[in-house]
Order: C-alpha cells, then sequence, then structure tokens
C-alpha cells in the first residue's frame, strides 16, 4: 500500500492519460467518419487536464524536478543557500496553502449552488476538487522533500 502512496501521481496521472487519449481519438474518429462531435469528450479532457498538471506539479516536487534559475543562488556561501532554500520552500508552502484555501472556497460554493458542466451535467466540484486535494498533496512533497534535502545538504 506504502508503494501505492508513493507513486500515486504517477499512478493516477497515467491513467487520466491514457483517458484524454482515449477519448481524444475517439472524438477525432468520430469527426472524421461520421461527421458528428461529441461536446463531452472536449469537457473530459479539460478537466482531466486540471488534475494531470496538478499531480505533475506535486510529482516535481516530490523528486525535485522543479525548475530553477540557479545563477545567482550558486554564488552564496553555503548558509546563505541554506536561508534561501528554506524562504524558497516557505513561499511554495504559502502559494499552495492559498491555492488550497481558495480551492475550497470554490467547491464549496460549486456544491451549495449545484452547478453541473454543460455538456455531461456532472457536479463541477468532481473536477475542480483537485485543487484543494492535489495542493495538500504538493504541501506534503514540498515538506518531504523539503526535509530531506535539508538533512542531506542538497540545497
Amino acid at each position: 500500500m506504502i508503494k501505492i502512496l508513493d507513486r500515486f501521481e504517477e499512478l493516477l496521472g497515467a491513467i487520466l492519460l491514457a483517458v484524454m487519449v482515449s477519448i481524444s481519438f475517439i472524438n477525432v474518429i468520430t469527426r472524421y467518419f461520421f461527421h458528428f462531435s461529441m461536446a463531452f469528450t472536449e469537457e473530459l479532457t479539460l478537466y482531466a487536464f486540471v488534475w494531470v498538471t496538478m499531480l505533475g506539479v506535486s510529482l516535481a516536487f516530490r523528486i525535485g524536478a522543479n525548475m530553477a534559475v540557479s545563477l545567482l543562488y550558486d554564488r552564496f556561501s553555503v548558509s546563505v543557500r541554506r536561508v534561501l532554500y528554506i524562504v524558497s520552500l516557505l513561499s511554495c508552502i504559502a502559494f499552495f496553502l492559498t491555492l488550497m484555501y481558495w480551492g475550497y472556497i470554490e467547491v464549496r460554493d460549486e456544491m451549495q449552488m449545484g452547478v453541473t458542466t454543460e455538456a455531461t451535467g456532472l457536479p463541477v466540484y468532481i473536477f475542480t476538487i483537485a485543487m484543494p486535494f492535489l495542493s495538500v498533496l504538493t504541501i506534503w512533497r514540498i515538506l518531504v522533500r523539503g526535509v530531506q534535502d535539508l538533512r542531506s545538504g542538497n540545497f
């Protein structure tokens, strides 16, 4: 079970990407051969893309693959780099806490108003819950990566 949780982003991301590719392919085929477009496929692909993006952010923090411009950073002493690294981690956590809060507000409002998608009629919160849920996961990944990097001196 722990191994699945360690690879949660990769597993769910792969499933969602496979679904996105499949429904987009089916839509292209039906458009080409039957001259019929299925509007719901674009809607589902868009919402899955939001989930995949948030999963990718969390995965990048987990494996330490975030982009960084380190031209100036590398010129500082180790103690200054440590402080800058901690400030960077805290800034990222603050950003995802904000995203989590406003994502929660959005999901709560969508649930209270009963908002549904146009093409499928599904509740919108099923898709937008990615923001608060995956923000929590990303914060966890930032904390774990930060502790690992600070302990190993890899910052």
